[in-house]
């Protein structure tokens, strides 16, 4: 299970009893939020694109939706999430708990302008009832991320 190899991932940080496992599910932002007792912007939704063949996770608030025209600009070709089928073979997670720990090599991480604002986010880790709560720079170390970058939109309004 997904949410066990997030488990170990955490464990070499000694942070694995900081992983939450909930009786109700997680999978959407909704969810989660329920879930948490916390505002859905402060769910650090994980979406995953193919760009060049390749799987991408942008992780991003819970209220924020891609730019096409800034995704574009970031990456040179349209925004194209990887099919619900495509996700736990390119990624490692299955849809609903997806996160940025413990994911297949080669998969890169981005973090998301609009999580900035917050000083501490909700990640899923793994399962589709599972989530950590992590500050800023915490999400930085473990999310292994290659950048910050600006695609998403509906968040500053």
């Amino acid at each position: 299970m997904a949410i066990e190899r997030v488990r170990e991932y955490f464990k070499q940080y000694g942070m694995a009893d900081r992983v939450r496992e909930f009786d109700v599910s997680s999978a959407t932002v909704e969810l989660a939020a329920q879930a948490l007792n916390c505002e859905p912007c402060r769910i650090a939704k994980t979406l995953s694109f193919l760009v060049d063949g390749r799987a991408i996770l942008i992780v991003a608030a819970g209220d924020a939706k891609v730019d096409n025209p800034k995704y574009k600009a970031q990456f040179g070709t349209k925004a194209k999430m990887l099919a619900p089928d495509e996700v736990e073979t390119l990624v490692g997670h299955g849809v609903g708990g997806v996160c940025p720990f413990g994911i297949n090599e080669g998969v890169t991480v981005y973090l998301d302008e609009s999580l900035k604002r917050f000083e501490t986010v909700f990640p899923a880790c793994g399962s589709s009832n599972s989530a950590i709560e992590l500050s800023i720079p915490e999400l930085e170390r473990y999310s292994g991320y290659a950048s910050w970058l600006d695609v998403c939109k509906g968040w500053r309004e």
